[in-house]
C-alpha cells in the first residue's frame, strides 16, 4: 500500500475529448498543459456501442460492457416506462471500489452516473444525471465543499462554463487535500456539453478547453500525482449524412402502431415542460386552451408533423416554432403506441431497435417462439436502408449479442443499429420526413482518446487498439491491484499487469426512480433524449 496522502494516480476525464478537437488547439500553441501529456504516450481510445455518457462512463470505469453493468442510455426502462438512470442502474464495481477493497482511498469529482454515491472510503461528488443540489459522500460534504471554495454547479449554462470547469479543480485540489487519497478521477463535461449548445462555434470550445487545460495544470501542480491518465468516453465532430426517422421507417414497414393526440408515449418536449410520465395529455386544469384543439385536430388526422411540413412549405416553420411551446407541439404529436407495436426504437442514444416481446414486455405482441424470426427479418430489413443519395444509413446491424453479454442483456435493445461512420443522426420521432438534414450538426464519434504518464507508465511500450474496457484494468495496474477476472477489458502494455482474481460477489442496491425533473430537462436541452 502507497504511504498515506501519497496521490499515486489521477485520472483526468474529458468528455467527447478527441484528436479531431485538440490538434488544431495544439498547433495554435493552445492547451500546453494536454499538448505535453499528449506529446509522449498517447493514442486513439476506442469506444464501446454505445459511445454515449450515460452508458460510456460506467463501462470505463467498471471495466465491463452495459450487458453486465446494466446501463444502455440516459433512460432505463421498466416495461413501457422509464426513469433517467443513476448509480443504482450500476450494477457492477467502480473502480474506487475495488480500490477500497484493497485498502486505498479515493476523491471522485463529478464522473457522470454515480448519484446516489456508495460508501467508500474517500470522498464523492456527483456529475451528470445528479440533482444540482446533489447527495455527496461522506454525508454533509456539499455544505463542507461550498462553505470551503463557494458555490458548487453540477450543470450551470454556456455562459457559465468556466465557471462550472474552475468549480471542478477547487473541488478536487480541495478534497485531495482534505482525505489524502491515493486514487483521484475527476471529469470535466463541459467539453461535450459545449458542442452540442453551440455546435461548430470554435471560439466557444477553445474557451472550454483553455479552462479545462488550466484546471489541468493547477491540479498536477498541488497534487503532484505519480501517474496520469487522460481518457475520454467517446469522439465528437460534424455530421455530414442525414436525420434518419427509425420509428417513422418502422411504422411504414408495419412494425410501429402510431397514435395521435397524446394518446400514447409522449415526447420529451412535453415531459419536460409538464412532468407527464405516461399516457395522454389529459383536460387538466393546467392545460392551454390551444393543446385541447392539437390534440383535437390530432386525433383527425391533422398532427403537429402535418402542421409542420404546411408551415414549411409557406416559410412560416421557425417563426411559429418560436413562439408555440413545445408542450403544445408534442400534444397534437404521432407518436408511437408502445403497447401495440411489433418493435420499436426507444431511445436513441440506446442505438438499438426493442421488439415488443410476450413475457417480457407488459403487453408484449410478439411471442416468444416468433422472437427469433421476427429480430432476424427486422436486421435484414434494416440493413437495406439508404439516404436518398443511395449511402448506407447504417454501418451495422446486429443481434444484441454481437455488442453485449452478461445478466443485464435484455435491459438492453433487440437489435443494436450503427449509424454508417457515425455520420447518420437516429432518431425516434414519427415525422412527414423520414430524411432530413441532421438535428445536431456535431454529435458523438466512435473514437476518444487516451495519454498517460508517469513512474508506472512505460512510454516507450506501444499505445495501440485501446478500448474503453481497458481503463479500469490499467489504472488498477498503476497502484499494483489486480483487476476483476469479470473484467472485459485488459491491462494496456504501457503497464505491469497485476493480473486478475475474483472479488467477493456485488451486492447491489435496489434501484431507485430518479425525480428530480431538471435533470430530464438538462438532458434534453443536450439533445440526448428527444
Amino acid at each position: 500500500m502507497a504511504e498515506q496522502g501519497s496521490l499515486r494516480t489521477v485520472v483526468i476525464g474529458i468528455d467527447a475529448g478527441c484528436r479531431s478537437v485538440l490538434e488544431p488547439q495544439f498547433d495554435a500553441g493552445d492547451l500546453p498543459t494536454l499538448k505535453r501529456l499528449f506529446s509522449n504516450c498517447s493514442g486513439a481510445l476506442e469506444s464501446q456501442i454505445p459511445p454515449w455518457t450515460a452508458s460510456a462512463w460506467p463501462s470505463l470505469y467498471t471495466g465491463v460492457n452495459p450487458g453486465k453493468h446494466g446501463v444502455y442510455d440516459f433512460l432505463s426502462f421498466d416495461g413501457y416506462d422509464w426513469t433517467v438512470v443513476n448509480a443504482t442502474h450500476v450494477r457492477r464495481r467502480t473502480l474506487w471500489e475495488y480500490l477500497d477493497h484493497h485498502g486505498y482511498s479515493s476523491v471522485v469529482v463529478n464522473v457522470p452516473v454515480t448519484h446516489p454515491p456508495r460508501p467508500f472510503d474517500g470522498a464523492l461528488v456527483p456529475g451528470y444525471t445528479a440533482p444540482e443540489s446533489p447527495t455527496c459522500h461522506p454525508e454533509g460534504l456539499l455544505a463542507e465543499l461550498e462553505a470551503a471554495i463557494g458555490e458548487y454547479s453540477v450543470y450551470g449554462t454556456v455562459e457559465q462554463a468556466t465557471d462550472c470547469i474552475r468549480m471542478r479543480g477547487d473541488a478536487f485540489r480541495y478534497l485531495v487535500e482534505r482525505f489524502e487519497p491515493e486514487f483521484g478521477f475527476v471529469q470535466f463535461q463541459w467539453t461535450d456539453a459545449i458542442c452540442h449548445k453551440r455546435p461548430g462555434d470554435w471560439e466557444e470550445l477553445r474557451r472550454v478547453y483553455r479552462a479545462v487545460d488550466a484546471q489541468i495544470g493547477s491540479i498536477l501542480s498541488a497534487c503532484s500525482p505519480q501517474n496520469v491518465l487522460v481518457v475520454s468516453d467517446h469522439g465528437i465532430g460534424p455530421y455530414d449524412g442525414r436525420s434518419f426517422l427509425v420509428n417513422d421507417f418502422l411504422k411504414n414497414e408495419g412494425y410501429v402502431t402510431a397514435t395521435n393526440g397524446g394518446s400514447g408515449m409522449p415526447s420529451w418536449a412535453g415531459v419536460r415542460e409538464r412532468q407527464l410520465k405516461r399516457g395522454g395529455v389529459g383536460n387538466t386544469p393546467e392545460q392551454h386552451p390551444i393543446e385541447w384543439v392539437l390534440t383535437g385536430a390530432a386525433r383527425l388526422g391533422l398532427t403537429s408533423q402535418r402542421i409542420e411540413s404546411i408551415l414549411s412549405t409557406m416559410g412560416l416553420r421557425s417563426f411559429v416554432a418560436e413562439r408555440v411551446p413545445s408542450t403544445l407541439i408534442s400534444s397534437a404529436a404521432e407518436q408511437v403506441n408502445f403497447e401495440r407495436s411489433t418493435a420499436y426504437m426507444r431511445s436513441r442514444t440506446e442505438m438499438g431497435v426493442r421488439i415488443n416481446l410476450a413475457g417480457r414486455e407488459p403487453n408484449g405482441t410478439v411471442a416468444q417462439q416468433a422472437y427469433e424470426d421476427v429480430r432476424k427479418e427486422l436486421i435484414s430489413t434494416l440493413r437495406e436502408v439508404e439516404t436518398p443519395s443511395g449511402d448506407p444509413v447504417f454501418e451495422t446491424v446486429e443481434p444484441r449479442e454481437q455488442f453485449f453479454h452478461g445478466p443485464h442483456v435484455d435491459r438492453g435493445p433487440d437489435i443494436v443499429t450503427v449509424p454508417s461512420n457515425f455520420d447518420q443522426f437516429l432518431s425516434t420521432r414519427i415525422g412527414t420526413e423520414q430524411f432530413s438534414q441532421p438535428d445536431e450538426p456535431w454529435n458523438h464519434k466512435r473514437f476518444g482518446i487516451i495519454a498517460a504518464e508517469g513512474a508506472a507508465i512505460d512510454a516507450s511500450a506501444p499505445l495501440e487498439g485501446a478500448h474503453l474496457f481497458d481503463v479500469a484494468p490499467t489504472v488498477l495496474a498503476t497502484l499494483g491491484v489486480p483487476a476483476s477476472s469479470e473484467m472485459d477489458g485488459d491491462a494496456l502494455e504501457i503497464v505491469s499487469s497485476s493480473g486478475e482474481q475474483e472479488y467477493p460477489p456485488f451486492e447491489p442496491s435496489s434501484r431507485t426512480t430518479t425525480t428530480d425533473q431538471s435533470i430530464e430537462d438538462q438532458l434534453a436541452d443536450l439533445g440526448y433524449i428527444e
